[in-house]
């Protein structure tokens, strides 16, 4: 009977250090400090709803102005990150449980990401503005990946997804409108542009 005892406390000692050595937290920039986004799908699918809402209100004046809110690009990053397999690596996402911020005039991107059994908070600052011929233009101003490198290609990843969020949450209409301008603050994204 005294055996017995003595072994389901170093079984849950063993069972405990091996699950933390499976992944070991090493920093990367904090941002526990900010609230928590939700996502949802339908939070993703909403951006479609706003987007068809726009456009019919510029059917009367040719401008339309679409107006996406951080849950719904969070959403969409976060649904994009789970089923495009150019963001994964080994079929994980590169970044997971993303938080995407609309703030002081950028798209301010963490989460999480996995090398091995090192796991660090990551932290993207993106620039959205518009070109000369009215399409988006992104530019990643800054990736911190912590003490892990960043992993290979994943400026282009974030900006093609970035990109193609633009280009497929506009769809069809994509081509009949020609964007002015792309203003980011206080937890909101507007496109301001005009049908052609």
């Amino acid at each position: 009977m005294k055996r017995k005892t003595i072994s389901l406390p170093l079984f849950l000692f063993v069972l405990l250090l091996t699950s933390l050595a499976c992944t070991v937290a090493i920093g990367g920039p904090d941002y526990s400090d900010r609230e928590p986004i939700p996502v949802s799908n339908e939070a993703a699918e909403s951006i479609k709803e706003e987007i068809k809402r726009a456009f019919e209100a510029g059917l009367q004046t040719g401008d339309v102005t679409i107006r996406i809110t951080e849950t719904q690009i969070t959403s969409l990053f976060a649904i994009r990150l789970q089923t495009d397999q150019s963001l994964q690596e080994n079929s994980k996402p590169l970044i997971t449980d993303p938080q995407v911020y609309l703030r002081d005039g950028q798209m301010q991107i963490f989460g999480k990401t996995h090398q091995g059994m090192f796991t660090a908070n990551i932290g993207i600052v993106v620039a959205v503005s518009v070109d000369d011929a009215g399409e988006p233009k992104i530019d990643i101003v800054s990736a911190d990946f912590g003490p892990l490198p960043a992993p290979a290609g994943i400026n282009n990843a974030v900006s093609a997804m970035i990109q193609e969020a633009f280009t497929g949450s506009l769809g069809p209409v994509a081509t009949g409108l020609r964007i002015h301008s792309i203003t980011i603050t206080d937890g909101n994204m507007f496109i301001v542009g005009r049908i052609r």
